[in-house]
């Protein structure tokens, strides 16, 4: 009967499984800041193995021992930190490029009505016009217009050019 009740108590962790919590979770959290930055899962797993040993280390350990391995374990992720938010780090998972290039908005249009171009193809009802150097789609209001004709834009409707002859 005495020895059913010693084996319902719960055994004392072993120095070695304190030490491979304490390791993982170091290794974790040089995956998270180093390797694998912005994942958060990892390092949410290498704090809780973190914890788990220094906790496990004050229960089994003794508090001298626990508070020996929660300082080492603050000054490791300390430096690990540090070491993932040196500009040389941060530079390779951060945006360092600029853009400086934009969209043409069609609610703006860069042709005004009155702009005169020369079509480049023929417009039946549709094709393309040179205006200055920019290329468009455009529409007449159902006239053809051969290739080569000079074109005079008559208004903007919504994403449509509509442009007549000048001749």
């Amino acid at each position: 009967m005495e020895l059913l009740m010693w084996t319902r108590l719960p055994l004392p962790m072993d120095w070695l499984t304190i030490a491979l919590l304490l390791l993982f979770g170091l290794l974790f959290l040089v995956a998270e800041v180093i390797f694998i930055p912005g994942t958060t899962v990892v390092g949410l797993i290498g704090f809780a193995l973190l914890a788990a040993g220094v906790w496990f280390g004050y229960r089994d350990l003794g508090s001298d021992t626990g508070h020996i391995l929660l300082i080492s374990s603050l000054a490791a992720t300390g430096v690990l930190v540090y070491i993932g938010l040196r500009p040389r780090n941060i530079s390779r998972v951060a945006l360092n490029d600029v853009n400086n290039s934009h969209v043409r908005d069609v609610r703006l249009p860069d042709v005004l009505p009155g702009t005169v171009g020369r079509a480049l193809s023929a417009l039946r009802p549709a094709g393309t016009v040179l205006f200055e150097d920019n290329r468009r789609e455009v529409t007449t209001r159902g006239e053809f217009v051969p290739a080569g004709t000079e074109v005079r834009v008559l208004r903007i409707e919504q994403n449509r050019i509509v442009v007549e002859s000048v001749a």
